[in-house]
């Protein structure tokens, strides 16, 4: 990836709200030049989306979670279903697959632990194939950031 891109990256996980001459005079380019360049990354796939960041505990989610979840068996039908019905819940932000003591992380977000229980019940534990699940509440966020560290 070229330098100019990286630059470009950088500003727009910066403020993606930028307008095309804001962000052609941050990286040194011409509006159309910087306008082509972003086209074509988005083209790549190298911008995957555009997103807005919003404050979980301003926008009335309190309670966040990691979920270490181990299934039984790695049967195939399970873990399909594990993935399938995670994708469906929107309170998973974040869903990792991983070698170690769980099979399974999640970042969850909920609005109370009342809620966090019901997600447990209602969702996690009726799941076939899950043996074992850990959580731990998230009490304070110490770093969150989602720019990739981009050197320009």
């Amino acid at each position: 990836m070229e330098s100019r891109d990286r630059r470009i990256l950088a500003e727009l996980q910066n403020d993606s709200r930028l307008t095309m001459q804001e962000l052609a005079e941050r990286v040194g380019m011409s509006s159309s030049a910087c306008w082509r360049r972003v086209k074509q990354l988005e083209a790549q796939g190298v911008i995957d989306r555009y997103a807005v960041i919003v404050n979980t505990k301003k926008a009335g989610f309190g309670l966040s979670s990691i979920v270490h979840v181990s299934l039984a068996r790695h049967e195939q039908k399970n873990v399909e279903m594990f993935i399938r019905e995670v994708l469906r819940h929107p309170e998973v932000l974040e869903c990792f697959s991983t070698s170690g003591e769980a099979d399974f992380h999640l970042r969850v977000v909920v609005e109370d632990i009342d809620a966090y229980n019901e997600f447990l019940d209602d969702f996690i534990f009726r799941l076939p194939g899950v043996s074992q699940v850990r959580s731990n509440i998230i009490l304070k966020e110490i770093k969150t950031d989602t720019a990739l560290p981009f050197r320009t």
